[in-house]
């Protein structure tokens, strides 16, 4: 597959976690699907919003050896082949679910064809506002894919939906991805979604690039021969009896860690952590 994208650009952010230059520089495959991962305000979706041309930067972005950034250029968004979906939908209230895709492109078949795909064919009529958060969320990747574009930029969307429908909306986004081969880059904070979709995972942390890979690679990293690991955040330090047990967020969930006096005295709470273990042996019960 030939080079799409290359993104080599600086921008300082002032954000909550303090200042910092987001520093990135990456060749990217058409029809690579790239998961960004990595801590909030590390920099993911400022990426996004440059690379739609709704923020600018220093450096170039060329995509199929048409400049989209230099320091001479900056293409603006509506003429850059980009789709992009949100995490709040951003469709017209006041338009049918067709219109809101006929409103990008007036290619009907190519509308239809999306609707189909996505089993919203009998929806098309319906307005934005009588429908759930799931359709919603299919209107308006189709409404993303309307133009063909040559890149798909998500910003995490399907945070909002419940694990059902998440599942059922991943399916539909490989499906598409498949059918058109567009070359997608999607901010997720979730391990499950990205093992699913990806092809590739690129991590930000503070601004910059500190691990890029594929994805088996990337998320199941030991260290040594650990055969079981995981990061989270410190919640609380208790004793119990004779021994201390840190009670440590991972995801959704939270799990207590047995730790030794000198463990308890280096770790604060607040504290992000990575846990492994070498001898690990999982029940595992289905639900």
């Amino acid at each position: 597959m030939s080079q799409i994208l290359k993104i080599d650009i600086t921008k300082p952010l002032y954000g909550a976690n303090g200042d910092m230059n987001l520093d990135i520089n990456l060749e990217i495959k058409q029809g690579d699907f790239i998961a960004l991962s990595g801590l909030s305000g590390s920099g993911k979706t400022t990426l996004l919003r440059i690379l739609a041309g709704l923020e600018s930067a220093k450096g170039e972005i060329i995509v199929d050896k048409e400049i989209w950034l230099s320091d001479k250029k900056f293409l603006p968004p509506q003429k850059r082949e980009i789709g992009f979906v949100f995490q709040d939908y951003a469709l017209f209230d006041n338009m049918s679910v067709i219109n809101n895709l006929l409103f990008v492109s007036k290619d009907l078949e190519l509308a239809n064809y999306l609707l189909d795909i996505t089993e919203l064919s009998g929806l098309k009529d319906r307005m934005p506002t009588s429908l759930s958060g799931g359709q919603k969320q299919r209107v308006s990747l189709c409404r993303a894919m309307m133009k063909r574009p040559k890149l798909l930029l998500m910003d995490e969307p399907l945070s909002a939906l419940d694990p059902k429908m998440r599942r059922k909306l991943q399916n539909e986004i490989l499906t598409l991805h498949k059918e058109f081969k567009t070359t997608t880059i999607m901010v997720s904070h979730e391990p499950s979604e990205i093992y699913r979709l990806a092809s590739r995972v690129v991590v930000l942390n503070h601004g910059k690039i500190i691990d890029d890979g594929d994805v088996k690679t990337t998320l199941l990293k030991r260290d040594g021969s650990a055969k079981f690991s995981f990061d989270g955040e410190i919640l609380d330090i208790i004793k119990v009896d004779v021994i201390y047990v840190a009670i440590i967020s991972v995801a959704n969930q939270l799990v207590e860690v047995v730790v030794s006096k000198e463990e308890k005295e280096s770790l604060n709470i607040g504290d992000r952590v990575h846990i492994s273990t070498k001898a690990f042996a999982p029940i595992i019960h289905r639900y």
